[in-house]
């Protein structure tokens, strides 16, 4: 069986082809990401209401709700297998995901609309939940944040990750303005409880707390992650986000037989 070592931005994932194949995810998971330090594990399946099923893992082999850098990776994957055209849709615990194919590299996929977005959550954070049942998050801004302050705002992300006002926890997401249209953000995310060097639902989930505070009135954002750029892009009207969109870079680093 190959796995696929395949990356967004940074964000890393093992990731192979379960169709037809009776396999046991959450130990795969952790298994597999052991191999390479992987963020997450995605296996592919077949939908009866999409292209294709995905089925995402966290390394400690926790069933998370969606990825959005794993949804983009695993659209280039169904590409390259010939399974999909340019265009896809993947069926995922949060809901439907529609995906594009921009480039060779470059791939889009449309976030989930947010269930829940409370400005005003803690005193620190907003909160923002992707999809229904959705991707949960916290926002918080952390003016002149540098990565290299990874380690001393170590304790507060795991307070923000655990806090109590998060139902499900959270992935606590860290962020400072670089321009009127760009900002730098950490990530710690759940499941994995470290840092990643990206996070596609915390990029957007950051993205949409913002727009709906009126901060970003163009509605696209370029979002600096210690892996990578990626392009955040908001639509709506009125105070309710219509669509969210996810573009960015995806890397197939190898393949490895197991």
């Amino acid at each position: 069986m190959k796995v696929h070592y395949m990356n967004g931005a940074g964000n890393d994932f093992m990731v192979l082809d379960a169709r037809g194949r009776n396999l046991n995810f959450p130990q795969l998971a952790n298994e597999l990401c052991k191999l390479t330090d992987a963020d997450g594990f995605m296996a592919l399946d077949h939908s009866d209401t999409a292209d294709f099923r995905l089925h995402f893992y966290n390394s400690d082999g926790s069933r998370g709700e969606m990825c959005g850098n794993g949804a983009r990776c695993i659209c280039r994957y169904a590409y390259e297998l010939g399974l999909v055209g340019e265009k896809m849709v993947i069926q995922t615990d949060a809901g439907l995901v529609p995906g594009t194919r921009i480039s060779q590299d470059i791939y889009r996929v449309q976030l989930n609309v947010p269930s829940i977005l409370d400005l005003h959550r803690t005193s620190d954070a907003a909160y923002v939940e992707l999809g229904n049942p959705g991707v949960p998050h916290s926002v918080t801004e952390i003016p002149g944040l540098c990565w290299e302050q990874r380690e001393q705002l170590r304790s507060f992300a795991k307070e923000m990750r655990f806090h109590s006002a998060f139902p499900k926890g959270a992935n606590a997401n860290f962020y400072t303005w670089l321009s009127d249209d760009s900002i730098r953000i950490l990530t710690y995310e759940r499941g994995v409880e470290d840092y990643t060097l990206a996070c596609g639902t915390g990029s957007g989930a950051t993205a949409a707390a913002l727009w709906a505070a009126g901060k970003v009135p163009s509605g696209v954002l370029l979002v600096k992650n210690p892996g990578g750029d990626l392009k955040i892009t908001v639509e709506g009207h009125g105070e309710a986000i219509t669509a969210l969109f996810l573009e960015g870079p995806t890397e197939i680093v190898n393949v490895y037989e197991i």
